[in-house]
């Protein structure tokens, strides 16, 4: 393309792309300018590496920068494992399939606080499973199971609410597979495993990425599940900023966003790169 074309195509792109460019743009030169005391609200704006220097040595935030990255690659993980498999199975249309696959889709539907809160109805120390343990007879009492610390009910509903965005990403991308290349693979002697490890799983490897990354970085920002569902003894990067914000610490909430916003690239591009390593056979 000549320089004429690309300056007519950025010109086509400008009204939509540039003002959502210029939009995020702002807002990120913002959020770091103000974690090093520029557009400072309660006092005087300078430079200045204080409100950093005193957030990296707050043990809170240690916690909540293991704890995010705990939660976002386990949750991002576990979404992709449970869709491969259901991705494969509704690869070729059957008696029900389409029923299936509105279902497994059906979470996309619900709202994030919603699914929360019935999850909590569910789990809660009088609530439905509960109830059935004792019913049952595994159970002599109740157990408390909600607001656990190792934040398994957390885990649960990024899972439930993730798996079938990344279960929309990797049923196209296996549909796509030419039956040839199976039918081919299987003549060779291949069984299901070395299919899906060396024909599958290669080939649907970009697929595979943008789900991982974009559940990973949801679910490193997520507020709503964790003040509902999440421990009590631990505070994600996202509550941490809310509660600097609600006192008027700009600044500091503002560290805290910029922290987020490094890791979620950092955290991206390192799954993207380990997956692509893996997948393609590079590591034995």
């Amino acid at each position: 393309m000549t320089w004429r074309k690309w300056v007519l195509v950025l010109s086509l792109l400008t009204p939509g792309i540039g003002l959502i460019v210029a939009f995020i743009g702002v807002a990120v030169y913002i959020a770091a300018a103000q974690s090093f005391g520029y557009y400072n609200l309660a006092g005087e704006s300078s430079f200045s590496l204080e409100f950093w220097d005193r957030m990296l040595g707050r043990k809170v935030f240690s916690r909540a920068v293991m704890y995010v990255i705990y939660i976002g690659v386990i949750s991002a993980f576990l979404s992709v494992a449970f869709a491969y498999p259901l991705a494969i199975w509704l690869r070729k249309p059957f008696p029900g399939s389409l029923a299936i696959g509105a279902m497994l889709k059906a979470p996309l539907l619900v709202h994030g606080l919603v699914a929360a809160f019935l999850f909590i109805n569910v789990i809660s120390y009088h609530g439905i499973l509960n109830q059935l343990l004792q019913g049952i007879g595994l159970w002599d009492e109740p157990h408390r199971l909600q607001n656990d610390r190792n934040a398994i009910g957390v885990l649960i509903l990024q899972t439930w609410k993730n798996m079938p965005f990344a279960l929309l990403l990797l049923t196209g991308a296996v549909q796509s597979i030419s039956d040839d290349v199976l039918n081919a693979a299987r003549d060779l002697g291949s069984g299901s495993f070395d299919r899906f490890r060396k024909v599958i799983a290669p080939l649907t490897v970009s697929a595979m990425q943008a789900a991982l990354i974009i559940i990973f970085i949801g679910a490193l920002a997520d507020f709503s599940f964790q003040v509902i569902a999440g421990p009590t003894n631990r505070q994600s990067l996202s509550q941490l900023m809310v509660f600097f914000k609600d006192g008027g610490r700009w600044n500091d909430a503002a560290v805290v966003g910029v922290s987020l916003m490094i890791i979620a690239i950092a955290g991206s591009a390192l799954l993207a790169a380990v997956s692509r390593i893996v997948m393609r056979g590079r590591i034995a």
